[in-house]
């Protein structure tokens, strides 16, 4: 009987996601209620408070629901003995963009946080994971820089957190730029613009 309940309220904490994401599609994030969720879902606001804090843990909940394909990308950015560190980069940008492009609730979800979202107060959870997401990413390509410079693959000079915030603004701006006018490849593009850009730091 316990392992039902624990069944039942894990369907139902898919179900007020599910909804959820279908809204804030539909809607935009600051145009959906928490009403607006339950109802869709069949559910009472006090169903989405017993498992949700507010709209922004609803939302970052949603974000690693669709996220979770991507922790097997950001493998690619912590092998110690990579033989193109560069390369590395390259790839996890190729996966992303074709994770983009074939999962539909991927590219809903980025779809949402990228082009229909309002970092207001009751975001600020979501501002705050963005920025963690973000801090950790650069810290990882960094270190993929580094081993570059200390093999010998890299120019001399280049800043490595320079490049690293570079890479994920060109890597979100590609991504941003597919979802509001997919009129060109972004795997087969995308993976052209960044292997050049990758190519400029290369000795």
């Amino acid at each position: 009987m316990v392992r039902k309940t624990k069944e039942d309220a894990l369907a139902t904490r898919d179900s007020i996601l599910d909804a959820a994401a279908a809204l804030f599609a539909e809607r935009g994030v600051s145009g959906t209620t928490l009403q607006h969720i339950a109802t869709a879902a069949g559910v009472t606001r006090g169903a989405i408070y017993w498992h949700f804090e507010d709209k922004g843990a609803l939302f970052n909940a949603m974000m690693e629901r669709a996220a979770m394909p991507l922790e097997a990308a950001m493998a690619l950015l912590d092998q110690d003995d990579s033989s193109d560190p560069l390369g590395d980069l390259r790839d996890y940008a190729v996966r992303v963009f074709r994770l983009t492009v074939e999962d539909p609730k991927a590219r809903s979800t980025f779809e949402i946080a990228t082009l229909k979202m309002e970092y207001t107060d009751e975001m600020s959870a979501v501002r705050e994971r963005r920025a963690l997401n973000q801090a950790d990413w650069i810290k990882r390509a960094d270190s993929r820089i580094r081993i570059g410079i200390r093999r010998g693959l890299v120019k001399p000079g280049v800043k490595p957190c320079a490049v690293a915030f570079g890479m994920w603004v060109l890597i979100e701006g590609l991504i941003r730029n597919w979802l509001m006018a997919p009129q060109f490849d972004l795997v087969k593009m995308g993976g052209e613009i960044i292997e050049t850009h990758l190519a400029s730091l290369r000795m």
